[in-house]
């Protein structure tokens, strides 16, 4: 059975994981514009300068309140979550921004290592669900996807390396590759670790700057889709590099964490998160860069 988080939708049309519009699943090299709405959990994650508002990285809705994302995509800006978005220049019906309650950082992310990169942010008020926004499914727990399975990462991040971000959601196939693989000396070596999923690595297509936060999205046998990562690095020597895949935050490690951070509980009227303190500080290693844009 599918892992749900404890009372998350509200009852109605709206499930998890089952757009109203699917995407449409072109293998284009270097990935292609995605359909409007067809990934109607994907959040623009937004800092403020001075009066507007800028991406940043994505993210990935879950329920109506709450919002997962990568830990280094948090600072000390001000932030704002929209959802049902597909060209994020434009005003869309169907779209909303808001604001955060509470940001949560995995207690253990490790900027330096690279360890733990993930977060979840409390919407200060929970969205309605419709044909534009839906929340995600999430894999079991501890599930591990086995190599070459298809997946699309999604996202406004750079078009290339060093190139400008996507006005509009752009989609692109990643199959995943293996831990076993992705971890030989003449791939990430020892950098990635069992809580990650490698995917991509062929030298023309990965996710990029900006995208970083946003999900590795995988689909079911049924036609559902679950979230199986979190986009969190890539190659410092460019966004396409050969053997140097995209790497996420494994949702299905955190399942735990997840639930036991965001205590939904449908008996609840108030919501009592531990809220924990930003981390700061600590250099990536040589080979690595994040993909957010600050």
């Amino acid at each position: 059975m599918k892992f749900v988080i404890l009372a998350l939708f509200v009852a109605g049309a709206y499930g998890c994981g089952l757009p109203t519009f699917p995407p449409i699943l072109n293998r284009v090299v270097g990935g292609d514009q995605a359909r409007w709405h067809s990934w109607p959990w994907q959040a623009s994650l937004q800092y403020q300068s001075g009066s507007y508002f800028y991406h940043s990285c994505g993210g990935t809705l879950i329920s109506d309140q709450w919002v997962l994302t990568a830990a280094h995509c948090i600072g000390s800006r001000t932030y704002r979550v929209y959802l049902g978005k597909h060209n994020i220049k434009l005003n869309e019906d169907g779209s909303i921004a808001v604001s955060p309650e509470k940001i949560i950082i995995h207690e253990d992310y490790d900027s330096k290592k690279i360890r733990n990169d993930i977060a979840l942010i409390k919407l200060s008020t929970p969205v309605k669900f419709s044909n534009t926004i839906m929340p995600a499914c999430l894999p079991n727990s501890g599930e591990i996807l086995p190599h070459d399975t298809p997946c699309y990462v999604t996202g406004w991040g750079r078009m290339w390396t060093g190139g400008p971000l996507s006005n509009t959601l752009q989609q692109a196939l990643l199959p995943v590759v293996d831990h076993s693989t992705c971890s030989r000396s003449d791939w990430w070596g020892s950098v990635v670790t069992n809580d990650m999923i490698c995917a991509g690595g062929d030298g023309l297509v990965a996710s990029c700057n900006g995208d970083s936060g946003g999900p590795l999205n995988c689909q079911n046998a049924d036609g559902s889709w679950d979230v199986h990562g979190v986009v969190s690095f890539g190659s410092s020597l460019g966004c396409n590099y050969e053997q140097l895949p995209s790497v996420f935050t494994r949702v299905s490690a955190y399942m735990s964490w997840i639930n036991n951070s965001a205590d939904l509980r449908p008996t609840e009227n108030l919501w009592d998160v531990l809220e924990k303190t930003l981390c700061s500080g600590g250099t990536l290693p040589s080979s690595v860069q994040h993909l957010g844009e600050k």
